[in-house]
């Protein structure tokens, strides 16, 4: 997913504060010790996660009235989420607070509508998307053996050079869920920015069925093997992904601010419950940072790394 993508993410359960309207004595927990009605757990969830949820409610009813993602579009990027990530998918819904899949695509249908909003005054040429096009690398199908030390790793190197099966051994050796499934890691793109850097850049330099030399990551060892690089379809077929695609590299965190600004004020929302009044405020007050400001912020960023 891409890392301007406003965080709309929710906690696992608060899904449940938009049935809370209307009836509000009405119990939804009933003891010897007393009821729990809608009235109050909408006040304790509002305190908690209102201004989250609320954002995530009207940005989705605003920005579904101006554009449209079809089911289609979502699980087109889901499929492409979860290629990248490979195995690692469930971890990807954990870390991020999300309950299951379901709620995984209701906030990447907004993203996907956001991107939308973002989007609309981006003009590309066509020479720009064929250079795009020319220029992206092709996903391909990987295995690893991951280990710890640098001794055990360049053993396994000595066993598959003398032919041994990388599968056999990642089975044995490879110290990840991947190990079962005989290391494999599935198809990986190299602008996935939930993968290592450096093995991907080890992981492209290969042809298919070559093994990498032992290659040290932030994770451990790694022995990288290509199984399979996709070939690209005609660019006449898939010119408007690519222009779409284009497009989604250009936008920053800057003008999806300005886009969700643009896009709340010509919806004019009023927020009735004062305890949410300035719910949108971030959205509607926001302006863009100065150049220096920027600058420094990269300064900050780069020293970080």
């Amino acid at each position: 997913m891409k890392k301007w993508v406003l965080s709309l993410t929710l906690a696992a359960g608060v899904v449940g504060l938009t049935a809370c309207g209307g009836n509000g004595g009405e119990a939804v927990v009933k003891s010897k010790a007393g009821d729990i009605t809608k009235d109050e757990l909408y006040e304790a969830m509002k305190d908690k996660v209102g201004e989250q949820v609320l954002q995530q409610l009207v940005l989705d009813k605003v920005l579904s009235k101006e554009y449209k993602v079809t089911d289609e579009d979502v699980n087109k990027k889901l499929e492409e989420i979860k290629a990248g990530v490979g195995p690692q998918f469930s971890m990807l819904l954990a870390q991020n607070g999300f309950k299951d899949e379901d709620e995984f695509r209701e906030v990447l249908r907004l993203n996907l509508l956001q991107e939308k909003s973002a989007t609309k005054d981006i003009k590309v040429t066509e020479k720009e998307v064929k250079d795009f096009y020319d220029n992206e690398k092709p996903d391909r199908e990987v295995r690893h053996i991951i280990v710890q030390d640098e001794k055990t790793i360049k053993d396994i190197k000595a066993k598959l050079d003398k032919g041994e099966d990388f599968a056999a051994l990642a089975k044995e050796y490879s110290e990840d869920g991947t190990a079962e499934k005989g290391g494999d890691l599935g198809f990986i793109a190299y602008d996935d920015p939930s993968m290592d850097q450096d093995f991907k850049d080890e992981a492209f330099k290969l042809k298919k069925d070559e093994i990498s030399a032992p290659l040290q990551t932030q994770f451990g060892w790694h022995l990288i093997q290509v199984t399979d690089i996709k070939e690209k379809e005609p660019f006449d077929k898939v010119k408007d992904k690519y222009e779409n695609d284009l497009k989604a590299s250009k936008v920053d965190a800057n003008l999806v601010q300005n886009a969700m600004k643009d896009e709340l004020k010509k919806a004019d929302i009023k927020v009735e419950d004062k305890d949410l009044k300035t719910t949108f405020d971030t959205f509607l007050n926001y302006e863009e940072p100065k150049a220096e400001e920027q600058t420094e912020d990269n300064t900050k960023d780069t020293e970080k790394k």
